[in-house]
């Protein structure tokens, strides 16, 4: 089980169960849980692109990837939530993972970032053709209104993986690492509404999100303390699913959604609607 002690993320192995919480090593810590996430997700896609499978294919399953690659299930779906988020794969409810296409840096429009693949995405524009504004407005119009299926849909093992994505995000230490940690529970929120016409839906969002206009923007307005304000309004979105309080995860992600249009300083004609 060499593999696992190496590469698992959800740090079972023995050498690092005296750790103490809080200790003078836990920021260390945090940080290699990270990477081992990211070593982890970069193994998965390497093995599976080496088996062959073109863009569009089924990944195996996370039963089989923890078999093949020697770690336990959770890190396997911890590894694929940072693939999704990176753009690598998309997640369908009901159907599987799959393999995006990863447009060539000469491909126009492409700019060398995973295009979404399948039939069902064939007719969507370039990620680069979504202004920042537009994405925020049809995020502001799609999302806090959907948080009322996700509390009428999700089940335990939805809300499990975003206390996961909850947990990845504060140990993120680098911009690229909370973004990705970031746009995995978005997805997953969304996924747990268990409706796959909302999902196709959001899949034009997500990608809109790996858009490099959309990334620029994003690092310019970045800081600490920002990050720290969007945990929270994160867990107040994931606490009120839990709860079951449709009003309240329809506000709490109305406000999380608020603040990041207000931090990237992007028109939004959305802004004033409020759905009470």
């Amino acid at each position: 089980m060499g593999a696992a002690e190496e590469l698992d993320p959800a740090g079972e192995s023995a050498g690092q169960a005296g750790t103490p919480p809080g200790g003078d090593a836990a920021e260390p810590a945090s940080r290699a849980h990270v990477e081992r996430g990211l070593r982890l997700a970069e193994l998965i896609l390497a093995s599976t692109q080496r088996a062959g499978p073109a863009a569009g294919s089924r990944l195996p399953t996370e039963r089989q990837l923890s078999i093949d690659l020697g770690v336990t299930r959770s890190s396997i779906r911890n590894a694929l939530a940072l693939l999704e988020a990176q753009g690598h794969i998309t997640r369908e409810v009901g159907r599987g993972t799959f393999l995006r296409e990863v447009a060539s840096p000469g491909d126009a429009g492409g700019r060398g970032r995973a295009q979404m693949a399948g039939p069902a995405r064939a007719a969507q524009p370039a990620t680069a053709d979504f202004a920042p504004a537009d994405v925020m407005t049809i995020r502001r119009l799609l999302e806090p209104p959907a948080m009322a299926l996700v509390v009428a849909w999700a089940t335990a093992a939805d809300l499990e993986e975003m206390d996961r994505c909850l947990a990845q995000g504060d140990r993120a230490a680098t911009f690229e690492e909370f973004e990705a940690c970031d746009l995995a529970l978005h997805w997953c929120i969304m996924a747990a509404s268990h409706s796959p016409l909302l999902a196709a839906l959001y899949s034009a969002i997500d990608a809109a999100r790996h858009g490099q206009v959309w990334g620029d923007l994003k690092r310019r307005s970045a800081s600490r303390e920002r990050r720290g304000q969007y945990q929270a309004d994160h867990r107040a979105i994931v606490e009120a699913l839990r709860s079951r309080d449709s009003g309240a995860a329809v506000e709490a992600m109305r406000l999380h959604l608020a603040r990041v249009q207000e931090h990237l300083n992007v028109s939004d004609p959305a802004a004033g609607l409020t759905w009470r």
